[in-house]
């Protein structure tokens, strides 16, 4: 094993930790790793995403679950139109996208590229509406939820398929969105997130085995069990980290992995 081995699936643990956490990220680090450390091509790896994102999301969002910091309404009504759009898109839309998109001169748009760009950008969008954000709420303040419903679902269909095209669980779309929309103190938006991200992600991912994706289950088994351990290690690190501090922590976070990504996919 090589040092680019050991430090990805030393990153398989970042990712958990990331999502016990923040509610969302993993997806951020996962696609990269797998791609720039562990060299799987960057189709297959945004299906791998959706399985280890899947599983550690999962794993956290049952761990909420138990602390009261998951709401069950709020997560039917997103994830519904979310899981559809995701299933759909990888089932039928990313398989329907060519190799080679276009070409300028030498250089030529592959699906590949196309794809870790439109990752980055998201990435970027996601980045600069947490930083420039309003102020997270204090995590003891009794405010009524409000429920705005076709903003919520509209918002749960568009998460659906940009996780579909990318293979991210959408967290860092998702947390904000349920701050805004439903006005979630940020530990819950967290907690609910984490359930969000688990039901669509592995819907997903059945949507990658029915398109006849090639998997390595060994490899993709020991990295996911590595994330699901990092995911307790950062279940346990949110007790000491107040979550008004995550939200534009996490979004300078987002910022610098997109400008890596995209310094990485145009310099080749």
């Amino acid at each position: 094993m090589g040092l680019y081995d050991i430090l990805g699936f030393l990153g398989a643990l970042c990712i958990g930790i990331s999502l016990g956490l923040m509610g969302g990220g993993g997806s951020i680090l996962t696609v990269p790793i797998l791609v720039y450390l562990l060299g799987v091509e960057p189709v297959l790896a945004t299906a791998y995403s959706l399985f280890v994102v899947g599983w550690s999301a999962l794993v956290g969002a049952i761990n909420n679950f138990r602390k009261n910091l998951v709401s069950i309404k709020t997560a039917i009504v997103f994830a519904i139109p979310s899981f559809v759009a995701v299933y759909l898109t990888r089932a039928y839309l990313v398989p329907a996208i060519p190799a080679e998109l276009f070409s300028i001169g030498d250089f030529v748009l592959t699906k590949s590229i196309a794809m870790m760009l439109f990752f980055a950008l998201i990435m970027i969008v996601a980045a600069v509406s947490m930083i420039r954000g309003r102020k997270a709420r204090d995590e003891s303040e009794e405010t009524e939820l409000q429920f705005n419903y076709p903003l919520i679902i509209v918002e749960g269909f568009v998460v659906g398929v940009l996780t579909g095209l990318v293979g991210a669980g959408g967290g860092f779309l998702i947390v904000p969105a349920l701050v805004l929309l439903v006005r979630l103190p940020m530990k819950l938006a967290v907690g609910t997130s984490l359930s969000i991200i688990a039901v669509k992600s592995l819907f997903g991912f059945i949507g990658d085995i029915q398109s006849g994706q090639n998997i390595d289950w060994i490899f993709l088994s020991t990295f996911t069990a590595l994330a699901v351990v990092g995911i307790f290690i950062g279940g346990y690190l949110s007790n000491f980290i107040p979550g008004k501090k995550l939200k534009k922590g996490f979004g300078w976070f987002v910022l610098v992995m997109a400008a890596i990504i995209v310094i990485k996919e145009l310099m080749i």
